[in-house]
């Protein structure tokens, strides 16, 4: 299910010997700017997502667009 109790010792002490303690606290500072700025953007995604579905309005057909029914379009026949 998961680590409990000595297996968290364990895994503490295997960091401990692969950084060293010196690197700890930093490694600690950088992991929460990084928890910190990536909360940050998703917060400003929402409130995006938020903001356009507020302002957006129904697709309009562009009336400067050529129609199908246009009779400059349709090739002419010779009779």
């Amino acid at each position: 299910m998961g680590p409990h109790g000595w297996q968290w010792l364990l895994i503490l002490a295997v960091i401990l010997l692969l950084f060293g303690a010196a690197k700890l606290p930093a490694l600690a500072k950088s992991v929460g700017q990084s928890a910190r700025v990536f909360k940050g953007e998703m917060k400003a995604m929402k409130e995006d997502d938020q903001r356009s579905a507020q302002t957006s309005s129904p697709v309009v057909a562009d009336s400067t667009a050529p129609s199908s029914a246009d009779p400059g379009d349709t090739p002419r026949t010779s009779s």
